[in-house]
């Protein structure tokens, strides 16, 4: 029995092992060194290192050293790399944002205001902007659908007295020449961005350009939570000008940002596990939870608040965040019965 207990033991600390030496490849093909091909290399490089110590190096004792310290290496290489600011930005995401809080006056410096022609042809324009606390009214979400079901990218957006809104978007901060990595969030790859937009920019671009199935759902917040919400994004869009962060698709992105941004306000921000990974589903969870308008069947209300025929009807327009809005049901406008909402 005890040979029995030694041999699992020896087969699970291999096994693990193995995979934290896998995990070190992934750091080195993920990592944020460019180019790409220079990762490659480097990963090449250590696979051959490995292969050549297992098998080439005949003590057993020398073998394990070299294959271990190898691996230690890679990780205390990985533990020192420190997100910055300072890379060769794609052009969306040039700009980080800044703001300045003057009592119920906050002035945001970097609102993207771009005009497109294509997804790739665009006119560069970023914005100060000077927003009223004492005017904030509603708060949408948007669920922007590109392939899967169980996943989206999330916004919001905040509406103003008179019709303004501003929309805030948390996203990879992607280098010129760089694209998505679903892996490559799982390590150092990206850094992470707040990106504040006019909705015709952020959200049309998604339903007339990349043609992403997208939802715009209007939500209850109470007054406190709502202002309290909007300057939880500010301030740490603003921290992040001087305080970068790694994007992390399980720890710190759109969706896990958003739930920690509404936690912050004093709204309900715990969510399980799948809730907040699977964010595909917060439209039907909302809908539970008394957030969503109650008057229809939730089929219904998704049905209605799907936005990309309006969208596209009159182009990326001034009237584009009237026009997406047409025919929505409104916010509940009542304190819902689930107490956790508050």
């Amino acid at each position: 029995m005890k040979k029995l207990r030694r041999l699992i033991g020896r087969a699970c600390l291999g096994l693990a092992t193995m995979a934290w030496l896998l995990w070190g490849a992934g750091t080195i093909l993920y990592s944020n060194l460019q180019p790409e091909g220079l990762r490659e290399g480097l990963l090449l490089a250590y696979l051959a290192w490995l292969l050549l110590a297992f098998f080439g190096i005949k003590d057993k004792t020398r073998r394990l050293k070299a294959v271990l310290g190898s691996g230690v290496i890679v990780t205390l290489l990985y533990v020192a790399v420190r997100p910055s600011n300072e890379r060769d930005w794609q052009a969306d995401v040039a700009v980080a944002a800044t703001a300045e809080v003057d009592g119920e006056l906050i002035t945001i410096h970097g609102v993207r205001n771009f005009h497109y022609r294509s997804e790739s042809d665009f006119d560069e324009q970023w914005e100060d902007r000077t927003y009223d606390l004492s005017k904030l009214r509603t708060l949408d979400l948007f669920m922007s659908f590109w392939g899967p079901v169980e996943y989206c990218h999330t916004i919001v957006s905040f509406g103003f007295e008179g019709g303004e809104q501003l929309a805030a978007s948390i996203e990879v901060r992607k280098e010129v020449g760089e694209g998505f990595s679903t892996f490559g969030g799982l390590f150092k790859m990206f850094e992470l961005s707040y990106v504040f937009a006019d909705e015709r920019d952020l959200i049309g671009l998604r339903t007339n350009y990349r043609n992403e199935d997208v939802y715009l759902y209007r939500l209850y917040a109470k007054p406190e939570v709502l202002k309290d919400l909007f300057l939880s994004y500010v301030h740490y869009a603003d921290n992040l000008s001087a305080e970068p962060e790694f994007y992390g698709i399980l720890t710190n992105s759109c969706g896990v940002n958003i739930l920690n941004r509404v936690a912050e306000s004093g709204g309900r921000g715990v969510w399980d596990a799948k809730e907040t990974l699977l964010n595909g589903y917060w439209g039907d969870i909302l809908y539970e939870r008394g957030v969503l308008d109650q008057s229809l069947p939730f089929e219904e209300l998704r049905e209605l608040s799907h936005i990309n025929s309006a969208a596209q009807v009159g182009g990326l327009d001034a009237a584009y965040s009237a026009r997406i809005r047409v025919g929505l049901p409104q916010a509940p406008s009542k304190r819902p019965s689930d107490p956790e909402m508050d």
